[in-house]
């Protein structure tokens, strides 16, 4: 049976803890820095807190990203996904579908519930 240590997983969960600096709630699913902050982003938020590494439900290890409330609309469209970026070192660190698509209108604020993001334990 395949195994890792729990710290291979805490070092890679932890690139999100000390560099994730900025989310964005994106039109479509980011594949860059410039797509995430940019081209597809519809509002952004810098207030990012990300928990430390923990257990993962099912096995595994996890983060937890806190509650966002005060997120900044930009642009006007449907946000489907969220971007997790490193804005000092210009990477996209994180991508994943918002739990339900909005509607969304420049000038006004986003709110999003916490999430986590997992590694699973090997198979």
């Amino acid at each position: 049976m395949a195994t890792l240590n729990d710290r291979v997983f805490d070092n890679g969960l932890q690139t999100l803890d000390l560099e994730g600096s900025r989310i964005d709630v994106t039109s479509q699913e980011a594949t860059s820095y410039a797509s995430a902050t940019s081209t597809h982003t519809l509002g952004n938020s810098t207030s990012l807190s990300i928990g430390a590494p923990a257990d993962r439900s099912g096995g595994g290890r996890e983060v937890t990203v806190a509650a966002i409330s005060d997120g900044s609309i930009s642009g006007t469209g449907t946000a489907t996904h969220y971007a997790i970026s490193d804005v000092s070192n210009t990477r996209l660190l994180a991508t994943g579908a918002l739990s339900a698509s909005q509607s969304v209108t420049s000038g006004n604020t986003f709110t999003l519930a916490s999430f986590t993001i997992g590694i699973p334990d090997p198979s």
